[in-house]
């Protein structure tokens, strides 16, 4: 049986969607419709490679050709405002409307947008479109005066971008240290005193209360009253589901739109993945589990059974000529074992152990170490055979490997 086939948002979570479904489903229409003028790219290409040679076609997810190669009606620059469940349809900002028989929701996440006097103002950024990035590259120029609000991994790849493109960087960051969830304090403070050597300076503890100018950004006044001239500010505090869509609907949402393990929400024949999804309670907000979760709503909806199993979250960060990997639970309150190894020539691992299994890794410096730690992690791979109070870093990945 042939269905109409409706997925709104076209990130990655939607276009793994698309590949699932039709590596069962050759058949069926499939809709899908972007907000964006641009075809669906890599977003997390636009921190990476700020100042490269960013161009559409060097970024895209699926080659333009391959949407009518599936038979995949492709919409751009068109953004769903309404969905009636009873009807079974989608309505477009133009009034256009468009039924489905399976609906897919991966309307992903937008940026958070802190509550500071003056963030309207010209001169203020965001990073998680295509054309912000434009936006970026065009009014941001060499000799300027940035400040990054937020010190995570969007906020450190941008201002590492910046700073190789010879702009003035400083990172405010309202919280005690860089990347305290994916970091412990040792692997912080490395990091941040890699970003030092390029003359970034990280603000600690730092939270911005307004940001002034007369036509344009002229500084950000802080909590405590100082002020730091600037000519631009880019802030990355997090994200926020883009659950608007289905406010009004009986689809049931949280901090995103509640699905079960087979990416469903409590509609019947309305899936949710992505950034938009709230699985466990949780929002993962991240590229691998977005595609995972796309993967099993795309099975499901092309009628393919398929569970999500959770999916240890991964970080990476190649920045300041530094490399650095966290991946699973790095909090030590929760590990029963855990290992350090660290030399002076900037290589520093951590591994978290629990009953008997790696249940989080942090690396810096020592790259070709992590997919083992990944391996490990995801495979629950049991250490018991290893007396880990006498073991170190490298007689446990040695072992591992062995296995």
């Amino acid at each position: 049986m042939t269905n109409k086939i409706v997925i709104i948002g076209s990130g990655i979570a939607g276009i793994t969607a698309l590949k699932a479904i039709r590596e069962v489903d050759k058949d069926s229409e499939v809709f899908i419709f972007g907000e964006e003028k641009f075809y669906p790219y890599n977003r997390i290409k636009l921190s990476k490679n700020l100042f490269d040679e960013l161009s559409e076609d060097n970024i895209l997810l699926q080659k333009k050709d391959w949407y009518d190669e599936n038979k995949i009606k492709i919409f751009l620059d068109k953004k769903v405002i309404e969905i009636n469940t009873e009807k079974k349809e989608v309505v477009l900002s133009d009034k256009s409307v468009f039924k489905y028989d399976k609906l897919l929701l991966s309307n992903g996440a937008r940026n958070n947008k802190p509550p500071i006097d003056g963030i309207e103002r010209a001169g203020v950024f965001t990073l998680r479109k295509f054309q912000d990035a434009r936006d970026i590259r065009d009014q941001i120029k060499k000799g300027d005066t940035v400040i990054n609000i937020g010190g995570g991994i969007q906020g450190l790849e941008t201002a590492w971008n910046l700073q190789q493109h010879g702009v003035k960087v400083s990172i405010m960051e309202f919280q005690s240290r860089l990347m305290p969830n994916q970091l412990d304090e040792r692997a912080s403070q490395i990091l941040q005193e890699a970003a030092q050597k390029f003359e970034i300076t990280v603000h600690l503890n730092t939270g911005a209360h307004k940001i002034v100018g007369s036509n344009s950004v002229e500084g950000i006044v802080t909590n405590s009253g100082e002020l730091f001239p600037c000519q631009g500010v880019i802030y990355a505090v997090g994200i926020k589901p883009n659950i608007e869509i289905v406010q009004d609907t009986p689809i049931k949402y949280g901090k995103g739109i509640i699905v079960n393990e087979n990416m469903e929400t409590n509609v019947d024949s309305i899936y949710a993945a992505g950034d938009v999804a709230e699985f466990n309670g949780r929002i993962a907000g991240l590229w691998n589990i977005s595609i995972g979760q796309g993967k099993v709503a795309g099975y499901n909806i092309a009628g393919k059974a398929s569970i999500y199993n959770h999916i240890v979250p991964v970080t990476t960060l190649n920045a300041f000529k530094l490399s650095l990997f966290s991946m699973g639970c790095v909090d030590e309150a929760k590990a029963t074992n855990v290992l350090v190894e660290e030399n002076d020539e900037g290589k520093y691992i951590k591994v978290f152990i629990r009953d008997n299994k790696i249940i989080g890794a942090i690396v810096i410096g020592d790259m070709k170490r992590s997919p083992i730690f990944k391996t490990a992690i995801e495979k629950e791979i049991s250490l018991e055979a290893i007396e880990l109070s006498k073991v170190s870093v490298s007689e446990l990945l040695n072992s591992i490997q062995n296995k």
